[in-house]
């Protein structure tokens, strides 16, 4: 079970959260749907390359990247987005994009836009295409220790 790594790691700092089972879905609007969660508080996570160095961008569903922007707030113009084949061994406990947004439990820099830094609550794909898990932004900024950033627009 692609999940199992998360929960420990949450279970170890005692974090409180909740798993949300849904039908499959592939798309962050389609998650957030069948998750019954709203597309500002399900965060997506893309992947993308920082000056030659795998970078995990979060965002809220309904947002998308603005590219010149990202490379502006980090200071560089060398700022792509990655392919999936580049990054699928990086993340061998999860299904292919799904990722949750901890980077520091796969050695990859996690950047947060300031839109979902705003919310009490931040759920995220859980390792897989049927889960989710929802808690509380605190705690996620907490354990992550991300950039927090404005880089995306609605």
């Amino acid at each position: 079970m692609p999940l199992t790594r998360l929960k420990e790691y949450l279970d170890s700092h005692d974090i409180k959260y909740v798993t949300i089972s849904h039908s499959p879905a592939y798309t962050a609007q389609g998650v957030a749907a069948a998750a019954h969660v709203s597309g500002r508080e399900l965060a997506k996570t893309v992947i993308v390359w920082i000056e030659g160095k795998l970078a995990m961008v979060v965002l809220p569903a309904s947002a998308r990247v603005n590219f010149a922007l990202l490379k502006e707030v980090v200071g560089s113009d060398d700022v792509e987005l990655a392919h999936e084949q580049e990054f699928r061994d990086f993340f061998p406990d999860c299904d292919l994009g799904a990722m949750p947004p901890f980077g520091n439990l796969y050695d990859v820099d996690v950047y947060v836009s300031e839109r979902l830094a705003g919310q009490d609550n931040i759920a995220f794909n859980a390792c897989s295409h049927t889960e989710i898990v929802k808690m509380a932004f605190a705690d996620f900024e907490r354990l992550v220790r991300p950039k927090i950033l404005r880089f995306s627009y609605m």
